[in-house]
């Protein structure tokens, strides 16, 4: 009887695993250099999934339930293991529970800012950091590309070893997607579900995992972005306001701005103004004014935008109500196109137009 409690003690009956940590992804169950017994039942319970791997080689695969081990029910281990007409030897195999249930709350962020093609800002720098959830789907696949032959691989040795990986192919998902900085920086609920279809592909074809959801809680761009940013919200709030121009020029009334940009504002508002004046009908730039009690009518007055094609900074000036020096300072700027002509300026009724209207 002692020799047959010795022999049952050096082989593997039951195979099982009862996980309570919460935190374990894959686990090797520990042979202590004992032999698994033929016949012996295998415990697979809900959440696990049991993989086989014998001498570096994956074998079977088995799901929840219980699984007498007997050449029927191991078939690519037999293969592997030469066994052609069955087995009645114990046998020696690496056996991996992995846990398949949903991990969630995982965080994830961008350690350095990614680069990101707009069709508004060009080029720009973004950093972003979120959480996902996940579940392993392949454990073969997770195996071989995640947690390797760790015995027992832990979800913060996942976070490290996944951080990089997820900010990778959130990059190339953005990428993909096209999606505009200004909805990056305001739309956050509904990109994550914009962007899991294209990231699920990558994670479960290179890594054997699923993402569940995938949560972008805040995208960062350099400041001169979000002070653009800032500024078309505040325009769509005007509402009527919407020219980019006018809307310059309100803000540099409101800040006491001067200079180059405040001037050129002030020429494109003051013509702007004109123009509807003159089409509601409030300003006749053909009509005389009224003559003054007891003095003789005056001659017309000029109409207020020169009708040659050719104008001066002066015209220019006497008509927007600005001064030539303001005039002469957006041409040297380059914001007003016009042509030198000995020490004079001269700007054609077009370049003026293609001025105010950007």
């Amino acid at each position: 009887m002692a020799l047959m409690d010795y022999l049952k003690g050096q082989f593997l009956e039951i195979i099982e695993w009862t996980d309570d940590s919460r935190d374990t992804l894959s686990w090797r169950y520990p042979d202590e250099d004992k032999e698994i017994k033929n016949g012996a039942q295998l415990i697979v319970r809900e959440s696990q999934t049991v993989q086989f791997v014998y001498l570096g080689q994956f074998g079977d695969t088995f799901t929840p339930g219980k699984h007498s081990l007997v050449t029927d029910n191991i078939p690519i281990l037999s293969t592997l293991k030469g066994w052609k007409y069955g087995f009645n030897s114990p046998f020696k195999a690496d056996v991996y529970f992995i846990n398949t249930r949903l991990f969630t709350g995982n965080k994830w962020g961008t350690s350095n800012p990614i680069m990101m093609r707009d069709a508004d800002f060009g080029i720009v720098r973004v950093r972003a950091f979120g959480t996902f959830d996940f579940r392993i789907t392949e454990p073969r696949l997770f195996l071989k590309e995640v947690a390797g032959s760790d015995h027992h691989f832990r979800l913060d040795e996942f976070a490290e070893t996944m951080r990089s990986r997820i900010v990778s192919v959130f990059s190339d998902a953005l990428a993909t997607a096209k999606i505009p900085v200004l909805d990056l920086a305001t739309r956050y609920s509904d990109l994550g579900d914009a962007l899991l279809p294209l990231i699920n592909p990558i994670v479960s074809g290179k890594y054997g995992i699923e993402i569940a959801s995938f949560i972008l809680e805040n995208a960062s761009v350099p400041p001169e972005v979000e002070a653009a940013i800032d500024k078309r919200s505040s325009m769509g709030a005007i509402g009527n306001l919407n020219d980019y121009v006018k809307f310059q020029m309100a803000e540099g009334m409101a800040n006491g701005g001067g200079g180059a940009g405040g001037m050129a504002a002030e020429m494109a508002v003051g013509f702007g103004m004109a123009q509807q004046m003159i089409a509601q009908g409030a300003l006749n730039v053909n009509s005389t004014p009224p003559p003054l009690p007891g003095q003789p009518a005056t001659a017309a007055v000029p109409p207020a935008l020169p009708t040659v094609d050719v104008l001066t900074p002066a015209q220019v000036a006497q008509t927007l109500g600005v001064s030539e020096a303001d005039v002469v300072s957006s041409l040297e700027a380059g914001e007003l196109k016009g042509k030198k002509i000995g020490s004079q300026y001269r700007i054609t009724r077009a370049a003026l137009d293609e001025f105010l209207t950007h």
